[in-house]
């Protein structure tokens, strides 16, 4: 049986650092922001685009990988922020790369995205139609962000990449779980600047092309659906949580995260941040975890890893994974 395994990883985010003091002037702290969010820091651009994100973090994996981007057959790039509404991003960084054998598309699921689009290219492996596939997280959340607004603190920007190859030995992706409820579209959005409401000077004035959220109800959906989701894949593998070397979730607030442990009994120390330098970079999240944790060698051959996530829509699901 062919399964899809990751053969390397790598991440990149912008030099720039804003530290959470620089938040004081709209109302917040550094106290509370790191008591409620985790977050001391996060990564902003001053200029490098979503693309150039990305393709500095997959430059990153293929040297890992020990591959080249003419052997990549498919780039996935997942993002909320591309360079443009077209063509896609993973076109920008297909060409940056040179990757000249590889199709190229973006998948939209926000914070679960890289979850999505790893899903995605693992089946296409699975099915044989290509071998190697070029996953990518990258978003830049501060061109969407109104920074007079308290909900400023809570993005960064960054890019993570993985590099997923074919094997017939016993280890990658054991199983996914994947869920959508349309019905929470509202409390997680950006409302301007699609065919609902386009652009205008309205749109502009009203600041509707930025982010808006309801952050009570991303609390309470969060801690809901991915304990349950995470229960459900171990329950369908034979699975128990006793078994999970490290949880590698996308990076929402510390609050979230260390809520859902206690809901499943995972000690909090298998669970791997980094919000508390990047803040949550949505699409990257996953990604730049993994590539942090697997650089500081954290695995060994046979520990199972559990991936999970929730994002806008509502979207949301976890993974699991044999190293």
């Amino acid at each position: 049986m062919i399964n899809a395994y990751i053969k390397g990883t790598g991440s990149y985010a912008p030099k720039n650092i804003v530290k959470n003091d620089h938040f004081e002037s709209i109302g917040s702290s550094d106290k509370w922001i790191y008591e409620n969010l985790g977050i001391k820091e996060r990564r902003i651009s001053t200029g490098e685009t979503t693309s150039d994100l990305a393709y500095k973090a997959a430059k990153v994996a293929l040297t890992d990988a020990g591959l080249s981007p003419t052997d990549i057959d498919l780039i996935i790039l997942a993002t909320a922020t591309p360079d443009r509404l077209a063509p896609s991003c993973a076109c920008f960084v297909q060409e940056k790369l040179k990757a000249t054998n590889a199709v190229a598309f973006d998948i939209s699921a926000v914070c679960s995205g890289a979850l999505f689009a790893t899903s995605t290219g693992v089946q296409y492996i699975k099915t044989g139609m290509y071998k190697n596939v070029l996953v990518i997280g990258a978003d830049t959340f501060s061109n969407i962000t109104d920074w007079s607004r308290r909900d400023a603190v809570f993005f960064g920007d960054g890019a993570g990449a993985l590099v997923l190859s074919s094997t017939t030995e016993d280890k990658g992706f054991i199983d996914f779980i994947l869920r959508t409820d349309g019905t929470g579209k509202e409390h997680f959005t950006i409302p301007a600047g699609g065919s609902e409401t386009p652009t205008s000077e309205d749109s502009i004035d009203k600041g509707e092309h930025y982010f808006q959220m309801n952050g009570s109800e991303v609390y309470k959906t969060a801690i809901d659906v991915i304990p349950k989701c995470i229960y459900e894949i171990l329950k369908k593998n034979n699975r128990t949580i006793d078994e999970v070397k490290f949880l590698l979730p996308h990076q929402p607030s510390i609050k979230i995260l260390q809520e859902v442990a206690r809901r499943v009994n995972l000690p909090f120390e298998k669970v791997k941040t980094n919000m508390d330098r990047y803040a949550n970079t949505s699409g990257g999240t996953i990604p730049i975890i993994l590539d942090e944790t697997l650089k500081n060698n954290k695995f060994e051959n046979g520990d199972l890893l559990l991936f999970a996530a929730v994002g806008a829509g509502w979207t949301w699901g976890t993974a699991l994974y044999k190293w």
